[in-house]
């Protein structure tokens, strides 16, 4: 439990990891690599803590969330080559 506390950032709400670990790298390492640790759009930010979690620090929207998604793998993939697949679900919003 311990080294969950200090590898996750469980004072903020999320979704767990969202990505899909790509073969021969981390979804981690590679949205570190790309320095999106900590980015923010609205009220969700790539996880300071961890970077495979985004996370809700100050009231993110549907649109938030799934835009940050998007710039992460769109930035993933121009800076490095690996596609990021999504681990979690997107429901599209009606």
């Amino acid at each position: 439990m311990t080294r969950r506390i200090s590898k996750q950032p469980l004072e903020y709400p999320s979704a767990g990891s969202v990505f899909v670990r790509p073969t021969g790298n981390y979804a981690s390492a590679l949205i570190e690599q790309c320095g999106l640790k900590g980015k923010q759009i609205g009220g969700a930010m790539v996880s300071t803590k961890h970077a495979g979690f985004l996370v809700n620090y100050d009231n993110a929207t549907y649109e938030e969330f799934t835009a940050l998604i998007y710039h992460v793998q769109k930035e993933v993939a121009e800076q490095t080559g690996y596609s990021l697949e999504c681990e979690i679900k997107i429901i599209k919003k009606e």
